[in-house]
Parts: C-alpha cells; structure tokens; sequence
C-alpha cells in the first residue's frame, strides 16, 4: 500500500491530461495545415495530376520515311499489311494466362500453339529466338501476314478474343530492286525496349513503345529522321474505364525519306559479281594447300572518286533483311548468327579486316621518297632477298633486274620494298632503335588514314591496324603471359613464335618491318579504307569522309536538306611523286599485274584511263586473301576475296564486270553508251512533287 496521500495523485492527472490535450490540437493542427496545403494552395496542381491518373494513351506509330537510291528507286518502304497483335497484359489477366485465347488464334491463323506462343514470350539471356524483345506493355505482332478472311474472324468474334486485334498497319518492306539487297548498309529494324524507352524519356525525341528503331546501317545511322513522331491520342476515362472525354492530343508526323549516293543498277551488279567470283574461286586449285580456295568471305565497294559517295557496296555472305519484318524466326536467326553462316550480318566493307597485301605499297613508295629515295632511282629487284638466315622470297621468285619504283608498283616486286623497309629499319637503330626514331614507313600510313575509321555514315567501322612500336609494347602487354607460358624453344613452329614474342615480342624486328612494307604481317585494313585511298590518288590527293546519304527530305518535301561531300585532308604526297605513282598505277592496268584482265582483254584505255593495283595477302593458317583496287577519273572500285587466291586472278573478273557495266564496254572492248549504267556519277536529286512524293527515274528493261 502507497503511502502517499490521495489528494497527491490529481496535480498529475491533470498535468497529463494538458500534455495529451496539447499533443492532440498540434496534431489537428498539422493536419489541417496539411490539408489547406494540398487542397486550397495547390489543389489545382495536385487535381491535374490526379486526373492524368484518368487519362489512357492510344498511339499511332508514324510511318517510317523511305530509303532511296540515287534515281529516286525504293531500297526500303512500306506496304499495308493485316497484322494480327496479343496483349500480353491482357492475356496475363485472364486466369489461364491467355491459353484458351491463345489456342483458338492459332487455330484461326493456321499456326500451332507453340508457335504463336513463342512470338509473344519476352526475350530474356536464355530464351531463344522466336521471342519479343520489345516493350511487354505493347501489342506484340503474332503475324504480319494475316489474310482478310482471317482478321474479319478475330474482329467478328471479339468475344472469344479478348487482348487480339487485327489491323491494317504499315510494314517495312525491302523491295531489293534489280536483285540489290543491299542488306548490310541498309540494316534492319526491331521493337524499341523498354531500357532505351526510359533512356529517352527527357530527351527531345522520346521513344515510345510502339516505336521500331534501326539496329545496323542506314536504318540506325538516320533512325532519328527516318522514324518520325507516333500520334498520340489521349482519353479521358472514369474509374470503370469508361471514355469520357478526349484530352490534348499530339499528332502524328511520316519520317522523312533518305535520299541515298546507291545506284540500285549498280549495286546488282556489283552483288551479283561478287558472288559469281567467290564461286569461280571456288574451283581453282590452291597449290599451296592442295585443295580448292574457299573463299568464305568478301566484300566490294564503288566509290566516286570526285566526292567519296558510295555507289555501290557489296558483302558476301550476305542475308534478306526482310527476316526482320514482323518478328524473326528461330531458323532465320540462327542462319544469320551462326558460325557455319559465316555472319553474314557482318558489313566487310566497313567491318571485315584483312592485310591488304600489295594494294598497300603505294604507301611505303611514298615513305620511301619521304626517307629521300629517289622515285625514279634503280633498285634491285631480286628473286630473293635475306636477313641474317631467314630468306624473303619475291612472289613466285622473279627477278625484273634494277628498277625504278614505278616499275616496282607495275610488277609488284617485294624485294625493292623489302631492302628499302630493312634499310631503314637499320638507320632507325634496329633491334635497339635511337631515340625517336624516323619511322617513315609506319607513319607514312597513319598520315594515309589507316589505323582510324574512315568517318563513313554506317555504324560500327572498324579501326584496322598499323603495326608500329607503340601497337607492338601494348600486344606484348597484353600477350606476354600467354606467350612465356605456351613458348617452348625448339618447338613446332608455333610454339618457338609463342617462345620468341614471350622473350622480346614488343621489339620492332627486321623482319616485321620486311614483312609490313608488302602488307603483310600484322597490318589490317578494311576496303573502305582503301577505297578512299585510290579514290584520293584518282582525284589528285583529296581525301573524302565517304557516305552514303546524299539527301534527307520532309515527308510534305518542302526541306531538302542536301549532305555534302566532306574533305578530311589530303594525302600526304607531294605533287610529283603523286603523279609519278598515278602514272605507275596506270602501268599496272597496261603492262604489270593487271594487263591481263585489262589492256590485253580489250579494255578502251584511251577513252577511259584505268589504273589499278593487285594484291594477294598470306594469312597463317588459311588461304590467301585477293585484293584488287582499281580507279578511272570517275570511280575507284576495290574488291577483296577471303581465301579467294590472288588478286587479279579471283577478284580481277568481277572488278572488270562492274566497270564494263558503268561505262557500256561491251565483249570487244568497245564503248555502247546506250548500255552504261552510269558513265558519269549522278549528280542531281530524284524529282520532289508537290505532294511529298518522290519520282523514281527508272530504266525499262534492265537486266544485272
């Protein structure tokens, strides 16, 4: 029992009662301040919100602008298709996950279960192709190929599809005029996901999830101005669903159209020599293997000489970009992924990497005179030519006595090359160079452009390589482990490589610099790089950003926004030894290398001055690469061939076609300007009509 006296507890009591009062009223209070906050202050901020929580979004997804070839021709358009869509949200409320729904769409559409089922799973690491990598929250094409007594079905029995519709939408088309594909500069489309949608969502250009984007060439390069604004529609609906007004609307805009440098005419016939040289490749014997060559690979690229624009670009294996269209199949996706399809989605042009062989020794002749030789000196050009005990052989051992280098450039003689390269290998220090040494060969082909992107308007260029000092030390970083733990001395061939590098892999060996100045070794380039190169010797030294675009125009065509030629610099050749090399590259197509394919094949040299280098390039472990770089005052056009044989001998038909096409030479080496395709590059736009529409100048009755 408490002793404290009754009477004591109640000033307490009444003291806790005031505090809890106190309390109590302070919470009101916030409260209601709270309140007047959210309802009177910024009721009016807070209510639009509160109804944009009402408002559902019906888009319209723009017409995606067309891309053209040079005459106005269609290389990518659209048609109307009855495309049949699921919505997985939809579907996924339904107790059985959409199933039943599911299977009566496959029974009308004439698919199995399996199949429709498949276009509508979302892509995931595991999940193999068919699958829907676009937004889940979109209608998801099942089929774009839908027939009208199909689509009357699904839309007359709504009841028994709910999540199903069937529309008319246009559809990317790749119509591949004259047979030109042109696949990997036009590169292809998938859905937008829902990543880029929220990496997009304060940008100018916001992504919706109706959007399609370009995933590779001209479609992703100039995805911005092909694409255009999707319309939205935007309705106002109460907490049942049901409409009850229509909010602000944003209307919808077509793409523009992309006006391109391609000839379509040509692009055929490029495409289609192409191929016919890999496959006469194909049954030459190869006599250093024994076996047939290959030729697994190639690429072939027409540029104008004049501007650096693409009139032609051509890689084989190549694919139909309409695969794409409405979703890809697993077969299809497989075929075009795949090792044993040799990646045929693979741009080689731009992409495809080789040693150029001797197409690259108009640039050591240029280092050469650089380093103070005398362009028109003599030089020996021996069947061999050794190293310490290591022996450089000229191709197929032929001795052309003393030369001067314009002769080295007609017969391709490695030797001349060989002793300039190891000369100045020695001036520079050899195995223990000075200090900042000359090293005029290997900078001499940076001051070409090699080792760098071209800058072309196609995405994904590769670099290529010059194999020089500072690229040696950074693979030796790189590789030495490797090396010092699989080198063995004494071992196979490979194994005392593997052995060598490991000791002293990041020194500038004489013989890598031999092997370099025929490019050979290390060197990689790509064939838009040397494309630009002989288009730049064809022009008298400008070098050109080449591109593929030529014009963007609005889809009412009031703007014509013309991409101009750009100049990146010249080469770095003074004017003598420019012409001195022209001059050489002219004797290549008359009396060197290449006279077979063209001086003594009837080719009009008088009308049309050619000029051209070949080259064959060894790679360890395959088949020799073709190269074949060629140019007039108009065009330069280089081929390449991978495990093709040698260069005039695989590419040199092919190269000699494309010509005979553009100028109309016919079998006897006269000229019918009736039958060239294009003798001048085409200079002027396709007509714009004042509606919008593009005129396609077509030509009747031609055949690639």
């Amino acid at each position: 029992m408490s002793n404290i006296p009754e009477t004591g507890r109640t000033p307490r009591v009444t003291i806790r009662l005031v505090a809890i009062q106190v309390l109590v009223f302070s919470l009101m209070l916030t409260l209601g301040g709270r309140l007047w906050y959210l309802q009177i202050r910024n009721g009016e901020e807070y209510a639009e919100k509160a109804a944009g929580n009402h408002v559902q979004q019906v888009v319209q997804p723009a017409v995606r602008g067309a891309i053209l070839d040079a005459r106005g021709v269609p290389l990518a358009d659209n048609e109307t298709r009855l495309v049949v869509s699921a919505s997985r949200t939809e579907l996924m409320k339904m107790d059985d996950d959409g199933e039943a729904v599911l299977t009566r769409l496959a029974d009308v559409l004439d698919m199995s279960y399996k199949e429709v089922s498949e276009k509508i799973r979302l892509c995931n690491a595991e999940t193999p192709q068919p699958c829907w990598n676009g937004s889940p929250y979109q209608p998801i094409p099942v089929t774009d190929e839908a027939t009208t007594q199909q689509a009357l079905q699904i839309r007359e029995r709504q009841e028994d599809f709910p999540g199903i519709t069937a529309e008319p939408v246009a559809v990317r088309r790749y119509p591949a005029p004259y047979g030109a594909r042109t696949a990997q500069v036009l590169g292809y489309l998938s859905p937008v996901t829902d990543e880029e949608i929220a990496q997009t969502k304060d940008t100018d250009s916001p992504l919706l999830s109706s959007d399609q984007i370009g995933r590779s060439g001209l479609e992703r390069q100039y995805d911005a101005a092909l694409r255009g604004d999707a319309g939205v529609t935007r309705y106002k609906v109460d907490n049942l669903g049901r409409v009850i007004g229509e909010a602000e609307n944003d209307k919808g805009e077509p793409g523009s159209s992309l006006v391109t440098s391609i000839d379509s005419r040509v692009q055929a016939v490029a495409e289609k020599e192409l191929v016919k040289a890999m496959k006469e490749a194909r049954k030459q014997h190869d006599r250093n293997t024994n076996r047939t060559y290959e030729a697994d690979a190639g690429a072939v690229v027409v540029m104008e000489a004049r501007t650096g624009r693409i009139v032609a670009m051509a890689s084989a294996p190549d694919y139909d970009p309409n695969a794409w269209v409405g979703g890809i199949s697993a077969r299809d996706y497989a075929e075009l992924t795949g090792k044993e399809s040799n990646y045929p989605l693979l741009n080689r042009a731009i992409q495809g990497q080789a040693a150029p062989g001797s197409i690259f020794k108009v640039i050591p002749t240029a280092a050469a005179v650089k380093a103070g030789y005398d362009f028109d000196g003599r030089y020996n050009c021996s069947s061999s030519y050794s190293i310490g005990g290591q022996v450089f052989k000229n191709f197929e051992s032929q001795n052309h006595g003393m030369i001067d280098l314009g002769r080295a450039l007609e017969v391709s003689c490695d030797t001349v090359y060989y002793a300039l390269a190891h000369q100045e290998w020695k001036k520079d220090g050899g195995a223990r160079p000075k200090k900042n040494p000359d090293d005029w060969f290997y900078k001499m082909a940076h001051e070409f452009g090699l080792g760098k992107r071209t800058g072309i308007d196609l995405p994904n260029e590769v670099e290529g390589r010059v194999p020089d000092r500072e690229w040696k030390q950074k693979y030796w970083e790189a590789n030495k482990d490797a090396w010092c733990k699989y080198g063995k001395k004494g071992g196979d061939y490979v194994e005392q490589i593997a052995y060598e590098n490991c000791l002293e892999g990041n020194r500038l060996r004489a013989g890598d610099s031999v092997n370099y100045s025929i490019g050979q070794g290390d060197t990689l380039v790509t064939p838009i790089q040397m494309a630009t190169i002989y288009a730049a010797i064809s022009n008298g030294g400008t070098v050109y950003e080449p591109t593929v675009g030529k014009a963007v125009i609005s889809p009412d065509g009031r703007n014509v926004e013309e991409i101009e030629p750009k100049k990146r610099g010249r080469l770095p050749m003074d004017a003598k030894t420019l012409r001195q090399t022209d001059k050489a590259l002219e004797g290549v197509a008359t009396r060197g290398t290449a006279a077979w394919r063209f001086a003594d094949a009837g080719w009009p040299q008088k009308e049309i001055p050619m000029h051209a280098k070949t080259g064959t390039a060894e790679v360890y472990g395959k088949q020799t690469t073709s190269w074949f770089a060629t140019y007039t005052d108009e065009y330069a056009i280089v081929m390449t061939i991978s495990q093709g044989g040698t260069g005039s001998g695989a590419s040199g038909p092919a190269v000699r076609a494309i010509y005979d096409a553009l100028y109309g030479v016919g079998e006897d080496g006269k000229i019918d300007k009736r039958k060239a395709l294009l003798p001048k590059p085409q200079k002027e736009l396709p007509k714009v009509n004042s509606d919008g529409t593009i005129e396609a100048l077509r030509q009747k009755g031609f055949k690639p």
